[in-house]
């Protein structure tokens, strides 16, 4: 695997650390973007990006970018308006914007191709402008999984390694423009275990987080195999890593087992702590300064039953910090927690919103809700419990009441797996990435 010294990883690094400390101009309109994603949505979304899984035999059986129109005022309203296929089958699942939010950055955790599109130039049209595939290459990594926006960067988080498919991993950085500058190693010594899976940052406090989950050998099995596997069992991450953001160097490694994934921040002026869930333990683990300002991790909660394995899959904060949603993919349950106090966090609410559910994400007022179904290609169930779906629904603060529903699968789209949201009013004339780039770095 390359490794970089750290002298050479901190001159890679010091073109956005010389601009990652400045206080963002504020939050993106969805509460799980990155603090330096611009050009915020005001008021109602037109459209919902989802990042769909190829199904061989279904359509022309590769991943692609489905585009549904979400403005109830639309005559298309719940609808699918375009899809973008990319021509092969990689096991698509996350994506993220740029900063400039010109671009969407979509790759797959099989092939490790990054696709980017250009949905500036017309949103209700996304367009494949990119593909990076030197993902492995450069860095020894693979399976691509967290786009983070940095100021002029892409900093992308992996999940496997080139050499044994396992867990250790690291993260890789990226211009806008798609080339590569440089690989972080996921720490292997003083409590680290290697694994990596999400990654959010507080410019505010110099810090980035990371969380960790399993690698190649694992996530590209089947769900049922993994879990009679022992010796599978043992290889899923333990640990979320506290790095000094400007220098790119772990500072501090948290013991969290279970398999942490998702991690938000709290958006609200003057917090200071983030929040992420367990999968294989069912936990809300709370990261925060403690009265003598040092960092610590604990478990707050408990997400439903720990022995039946509800598996909490993603989480959705409120922009207020008040608020969690966390979707549970085996029991199809979307829960609410009150975050009044993070402390103790306390589930208020619960709905069974379809078989199996997966990601959620929520618009800046909290009034809608968007939740879609697919974890992974081989975990996820079979049968009539394999809905593949987008659904909206709308909270009122006491239900949520669904209003469309889009069948990934009457509709030959595959699996519906990551979300984000676009808006008519973000249309730009299109501008090549590496003018973009530029820009962003005011040259």
């Amino acid at each position: 695997m390359i490794q970089f010294s750290r002298a050479m990883s901190y001159a890679a690094f010091a073109i956005v650390g010389a601009v990652s400390l400045e206080v963002p101009q504020a939050y993106g309109d969805e509460t799980c973007n990155s603090p330096y994603v611009t050009k915020l949505i005001k008021g109602q979304e037109d459209y919902v990006y989802v990042w769909a899984l190829g199904v061989e035999g279904l359509g022309d059986g590769s991943d692609k970018m489905v585009t549904v129109d979400v403005n109830p005022k639309s005559k298309k309203y719940g609808k699918v308006i375009q899809q973008v296929s990319v021509g092969s089958r990689g096991e698509a699942h996350h994506m993220g914007f740029t900063d400039d939010r010109r671009y969407l950055w979509a790759g797959g955790l099989e092939n490790s191709r990054i696709h980017v599109f250009d949905i500036a130039t017309d949103p209700g049209k996304p367009r494949l402008v990119n593909t990076i595939a030197n993902l492995g290459e450069k860095t020894g990594y693979v399976g691509p999984h967290t786009y983070y926006a940095l100021p002029g960067r892409m900093l992308v988080q992996a999940l496997s390694n080139t050499k044994d498919k396992g867990g250790v991993t690291g993260m890789a950085l990226y211009n806008n423009k798609g080339d590569f500058i440089a690989s972080y190693a996921m720490p292997v010594d003083n409590g680290g275990d290697g694994y990596g899976y999400d990654l959010a940052v507080n410019p505010r406090k110099n810090v980035l987080l990371t969380s960790s989950f399993t690698g190649y050998d694992n996530y590209m099995r089947s769900l049922g195999e993994v879990v009679k596997d022992p010796e599978a069992m043992k290889r899923f991450g333990n640990t979320m890593v506290l790095w000094d953001l400007k220098a790119m160097k772990p500072q501090k490694v948290f013991s969290v087992p279970g398999a942490p994934l998702e991690i938000r921040w709290s958006l609200k002026p003057g917090d200071n702590w983030a929040v992420a869930a367990s999968a294989l333990t069912s936990k809300i683990w709370l990261v925060k300064q403690d009265a003598k300002g040092e960092w610590q991790a604990k478990d707050v909660a408990t997400i439903g039953d720990p022995a039946k394995i509800p598996l909490p899959v993603d989480i959705s904060i409120t922009r207020d910090g008040k608020g969690l949603w966390v979707n549970t993919f085996m029991d199809g349950k979307t829960r609410y927690f009150d975050l009044s106090n993070p402390e103790a966090p306390k589930q208020t609410y619960e709905k069974q919103t379809g078989k199996q559910v997966n990601m959620i994400s929520q618009s800046w007022d909290g009034k809608r809700v968007y939740i879609t179904s697919s974890l992974l290609a081989n975990w996820d169930k079979g049968g009539a419990d394999n809905e593949q779906f987008l659904r909206g629904f709308t909270w009122n603060g006491k239900e949520l009441k669904q209003v469309f529903e889009v069948d990934f699968t009457r509709e030959k789209l595959g699996r519906a797996h990551h979300m984000k949201l676009g808006s008519k009013t973000l249309r730009t004339a299109y501008t090549p990435p590496d003018a973009s780039r530029q820009l962003a770095l005011g040259r």
